[in-house]
């Protein structure tokens, strides 16, 4: 095997893949607080791009706006792949993890705000901030410390982490932009089911267009101008990478020997663990904390942090335990509630949409360093102790998967 041949089959490593966003993550963190800083923001805050399309932005924007999407593309897709071939076909497993997604968007909006209850004033404004978790950074912490959990947990964390985020998203939308651009939004949504119908299809006039045209040549224009769309209309324009990954066809129909989801998984995850991710992670964890000197005593630090390490806990795992007990939903017979658990405490890693809620919802300079410096320290104490309980529960289910091979041999 050729030496790229190996980088690309590293890269579909979900622990390579998160080694590298959690190592660029580091790396921005510390060129923002050194005295390199003005190197930093002059890069990020570069624009490019063409301004008659409205999309001259800066690299920061392109890189959370544009990588990512790719990103919650392959996510999406892979969740297309569950709900029609694995573990998310049964509605009342499925059930949960959107369960605890709801509990884990509503009860840190609540706890955010009980907090606030005592200090009022214009902390109040950023009541969504603890809403989100950061996806792509729990996906990253869950593949480099829990190599041996069960493949199912992966599942769940992926279906929490995407609802729970086009919630914050629809949150962003309603309540921190000042209008949305309906015209745009309905030119989306008309791509959106050109594209299903292009990819779903069975006519023959549907059939003729793909023996006829590339699907590279096919799909990648109609992407990109849905996703420029979806971006003019004033919504996270991720959410069109989640869209047109749930819109893939996941079963091969005539001479092909693979599904396109499973073509476009194989060509884009590398891409997306070696430089979109990095990009990203590189663009937006650079949160400079200069100039928080009052950030312990600040009422929008205390509120943000109870918001994503307490309130994210008891929402995931309040939410999937009642759902399990008043309906007949059930946990994957390979997961315990210690699984779960763990789970839990990663969705109190905030980052991407939580730092561009703070963006939108704050009033003053002051505030918003604030509120970063909040996310970054609950985020970072949510990845440690998640590591800390899923490494546990990895040795765990490894001591089993041990057990259970000694037993078949025997």
């Amino acid at each position: 095997m050729s030496a790229p041949s190996r980088i690309t089959a590293a890269l579909r490593s979900d622990a390579v893949g998160g080694s590298l966003l959690i190592g660029a993550a580091v790396i921005a963190l510390i060129w923002a607080n050194s005295p390199l800083t003005h190197s930093y923001e002059a890069l990020r805050s570069f624009t490019f791009g063409p301004s008659a399309l409205h999309l001259n932005l800066s690299v920061e924007t392109w890189a959370a706006d544009g990588l990512l999407a790719v990103f919650f593309f392959i996510v999406g897709n892979e969740l297309k792949q569950e709900l029609v071939h694995g573990e998310l076909r049964d509605p009342r497993r499925a059930a949960l993890p959107i369960a605890a997604a709801l509990g884990g968007v509503a009860v840190p909006a609540l706890v955010f705000l009980a907090f606030t209850l005592g200090s009022g004033g214009e902390a109040a404004g950023g009541w969504g901030i603890p809403m989100a978790t950061g996806i792509a950074f729990a996906v990253a912490v869950l593949a480099v410390v829990g190599r041996h959990l069960p493949t199912p947990l992966r599942t769940f964390l992926l279906t929490l982490a995407t609802v729970d985020d086009m919630s914050a998203v629809l949150v962003i939308a309603v309540a921190c932009t000042s209008g949305i651009n309906f015209t745009a939004l309905a030119l989306a949504a008309v791509g959106l089911a050109v594209f299903g119908y292009l990819q779903n299809g069975s006519g023959r006039a549907v059939a003729r267009v793909r023996a006829m045209v590339p699907a590279w040549l096919l799909f990648v224009p109609l992407a990109a101008v849905v996703w420029a769309l979806m971006h003019a209309c004033g919504v996270h324009a991720t959410i069109a990478g989640v869209v047109m990954g749930l819109l893939m066809r996941t079963r091969p129909q005539g001479a092909e020997r693979v599904s396109p989801s499973h073509r476009a998984e194989e060509v884009l995850r590398p891409f997306s663990a070696g430089i979109a991710l990095p990009l990203f992670a590189l663009m937006s964890a650079g949160v400079s904390l200069a100039g928080a000197g009052g950030f312990v005593t600040s009422a929008i630090t205390w509120n943000v942090l109870a918001g994503l390490l307490v309130g994210k806990v008891v929402g995931i795992f309040g939410g999937t335990w009642l759902t399990s007990r008043l309906t007949s939903a059930h946990l994957n017979p390979l997961l315990g509630w210690a699984d779960i658990a763990g789970i839990a405490v990663l969705g109190g890693i905030g980052f991407t949409v939580s730092l561009l809620i703070a963006e939108l919802s704050s009033t003053s300079q002051a505030h918003l360093t604030d509120a970063k410096g909040a996310i970054l320290l609950a985020s970072t104490t949510a990845a440690l102790l998640a590591a800390l309980l899923l490494g546990r529960r990895s040795r765990h289910h490894q001591r089993l998967a041990r057990q259970a091979a000694q037993q078949a041999t025997t």
